[in-house]
């Protein structure tokens, strides 16, 4: 038998009812949320949604993914209902798809709006779109490009921990709301202020063709991105590294070190 969703009381299972009642508007972006007990990836799932002609605006949302992806490949795992896991579809129309690389960082903003604001605990990014909380990890976003003839699209997915324990952690550079003294790491209301807000941050971007300063989109992020001004070591994709001050992000949104800038790395904050 199946372990009821109600059986921890700290992790309710999230409507779907009353999340499409309260996202689903007319003129809205969201055209529609689902929510399922289990899936593998909602990213793979929303992909495939995509290439089969799914509109802008779908949102999945799982109650437990079995094998999620993060950034560089990594394994994203987390407990049922310990967590948001969820995908969202878009498809800028208009935006020159030079311009996609900022939607992950678009989405980092939103969510570090939205956790500042319900969680109420001092949420920062590190580039180019982790969620820290005391330098520890609390959220991954990992967007995949759709190309033509199905695209171009993006499908952006996020990965916050809200009430794991330390001992179901993933990692020990790792933490959660709850862990990290959230006033509130209830789902559904996190969930909500962040569609809310990537949709006006999106509607923003997409408005402006793309653009992260006539948006205000890398004003947002750099006052947001807690690896700007501070020493860092960059590990490249070739096994190399890069270490210097961060000094910005350009208008690609790559990361600016040593005068060089790069789109993938992986940053690392030092003391």
């Amino acid at each position: 038998m199946s372990q009821s969703p109600y059986t921890d009381l700290e992790r309710p299972p999230l409507s779907q009812r009353a999340l499409r009642r309260a996202l689903v508007v007319p003129n809205g972006l969201w055209t529609d949320v689902r929510v399922v007990a289990e899936t593998g990836s909602t990213n793979s799932d929303l992909a495939k949604a995509a290439r089969d002609g799914a509109p802008e605006g779908l949102v999945l949302v799982a109650e437990r993914q079995t094998t999620g992806r993060g950034r560089l490949g990594r394994l994203w795992t987390s407990p049922p209902r310990a967590g948001l896991t969820l995908s969202v579809l878009l498809r800028p129309v208009g935006v020159d798809i030079t311009r996609f690389g900022w939607l992950p960082l678009l989405a980092g903003v939103a969510l570090t709006e939205a956790v500042r604001r319900i969680a109420e605990v001092d949420a920062v990014l590190k580039w180019p779109n982790d969620l820290l909380v005391d330098e520890r990890k609390c959220a991954g976003i990992l967007a995949e490009a759709i190309p033509p003839p199905a695209g171009p699209a993006v499908v952006i997915g996020v990965g916050l921990n809200t009430t794991l324990r330390e001992h179901e952690l993933p990692r020990p550079d790792a933490t959660s709301l709850a862990l990290a003294g959230a006033v509130c790491a209830d789902r559904a209301p996190i969930l909500h202020a962040f569609l809310r807000s990537l949709a006006a941050w999106y509607e923003r971007w997409r408005d402006a063709g793309g653009d992260p300063d006539a948006s205000g989109l890398r004003e947002a992020y750099a006052f947001h991105c807690a690896t700007l001004g501070r020493e860092v070591l960059v590990h490249l994709p070739d096994g190399s590294q890069v270490r210097g001050r961060a000094d910005g992000v350009d208008i690609d949104g790559r990361i600016v070190v040593e005068s060089q800038a790069f789109a993938a790395a992986d940053v690392v904050h030092l003391r």
